[in-house]
């Protein structure tokens, strides 16, 4: 849990966080947590009532700290979305937790805070269609299986074929990436797909899970990406939707490697952002 400070600290030095952009959200509430999941699974997991199965099916333990931090994550990408609508981009320096489903947790993942942000948003009727936009190197199976049949959120997936989960769910688009595939042919494939799929879902607002685990160095990703590759990869996904006036929060998403190289790459998105906030006057 040390990355979600080294990050700040990061930014700071690099002078893409300020003060005056820093929000800090509160936990969620139970009442927004339960648009997504079952009150039995998060109060099992916040009293530590969790079976033997379910928490090795999440792969950590449930430690006070990790309750803490859950419920404040989720928070925070609520408090994206809303300020992304407010102000056009908005970036997380947490979430992506989309291996978790309504009724358990899966892959480091306990809440859905992407898909949790989304149904708040809709049941106050500030949007009417989002946009899933995940390009974490695993599939995003617990957001699509989430959103399987609701029309309002369309979800969209690209990750390494081959990796995990071994059963994959079925999102409104997948995008199975080969094995090994580098900066060229991975930006070519995403861009290839994004700026149609972005017209043809016209949303109110992407959901934009930024995990950097396709990076060559990563030790649970099958794709070699580079540090460059990765930043043109977020400032592709961000121009197509801000030049269309489609506001965008971002998540940070998965990574695996030795903190202070996984601290640069989650870096890259805010790098991103920064340049196209300029571009596109926001």
């Amino acid at each position: 849990m040390a990355k979600f400070r080294l990050l700040a600290e990061h930014l700071e030095r690099l002078d893409l966080l300020r003060p005056s952009q820093l929000h800090q959200p509160l936990p969620v509430p139970r009442r927004w947590l339960e648009l997504v999941h079952g009150r039995r699974y998060h109060q099992a997991f916040a009293r530590g009532e969790l079976t033997t199965a379910e928490e090795r099916r999440i792969g950590l333990p449930a430690t006070t700290p990790l309750v803490r931090r859950s419920w404040l994550a989720v928070g925070g990408t609520v408090l994206t979305a809303r300020l992304a609508l407010d102000h056009g981009l908005a970036c997380h320096l947490a979430g992506g937790t989309h291996h978790a489903f309504p009724d358990y947790g899966s892959g480091f993942c306990i809440f859905n805070d992407v898909a949790i942000a989304a149904r708040v948003l809709l049941a106050e009727g500030r949007v009417r269609r989002l946009l899933v936009v995940d390009l974490d190197v695993h599939q995003g199976d617990g957001t699509a299986a989430i959103f399987a049949d609701d029309g309002r959120v369309f979800t969209f997936s690209a990750h390494a074929a081959s990796n995990f989960p071994l059963r994959k769910q079925s999102s409104d688009l997948d995008l199975p990436l080969a094995d090994g595939l580098e900066d060229e042919a991975y930006l070519q494939a995403i861009g290839a797909v994004l700026p149609d799929l972005i017209e043809q879902v016209n949303p109110d607002l992407v959901l934009y899970n930024a995990g950097v685990d396709p990076h060559r160095g990563d030790r649970l990703g099958r794709l070699c990406l580079s540090d460059i590759g990765l930043l043109q990869r977020d400032r592709l996904v961000l121009e197509a939707c801000l030049r269309r006036r489609i506001p965008v929060a971002t998540v940070i998403g998965g990574g695996y490697d030795a903190l202070p190289s996984l601290v640069e790459r989650h870096g890259l998105i805010f790098r991103a952002a920064s340049e196209m906030a300029l571009l596109h006057g926001l």
